[in-house]
């Protein structure tokens, strides 16, 4: 971000973040850099500062989401044992030529659990968390 607020994403931070900081009444923005205003080239601003009642500079990023994982050269992947039953239990869910939309992580391990012959169209996104009224 600079000064201004106008804010740069970087990666999938840019999918829904401009949508979400438009459609709200105030939009308070954590930030890893601040920039002095002028600094961003216009055509790299992805939200104009107008949005942007707040600015914040964030002191560190832990992405707590994030698991490393190491291959064990085998080409395999170590997957706990009750996640895997998870898996299995929503793999057998599928059928021959469903369309299938998936979150981002254990859930795109469902196609390798699938039945033999049973083909599917696999779609996958990352998505937003509390996004809509209570159900």
């Amino acid at each position: 971000a600079d000064e201004r607020g106008n804010l740069v994403w970087k990666g999938t931070a840019r999918n829904f973040n401009p949508d979400c900081a438009v459609a709200g009444k105030v939009c308070v923005a954590e930030v890893e850099e601040i920039v002095p205003a002028g600094s961003l080239s216009p055509e790299e601003i992805h939200l104009p500062g107008i949005y942007v009642q707040r600015l914040i500079q964030g002191e560190s990023y832990e992405k707590r989401i994030e698991k490393r994982t190491i291959s064990s050269g085998s080409g395999g992947i170590q997957i706990d044992a009750k996640r895997e039953l998870i898996i299995k239990r929503a793999a057998a869910e599928l059928t021959d030529g469903m369309y299938v939309n998936l979150g981002i992580g254990m859930p795109t391990l469902v196609s390798n659990y699938t039945r033999p012959g049973v083909r599917i169209e696999l779609q996958s996104e990352n998505g937003l968390l509390g996004i809509g009224p209570y159900p």
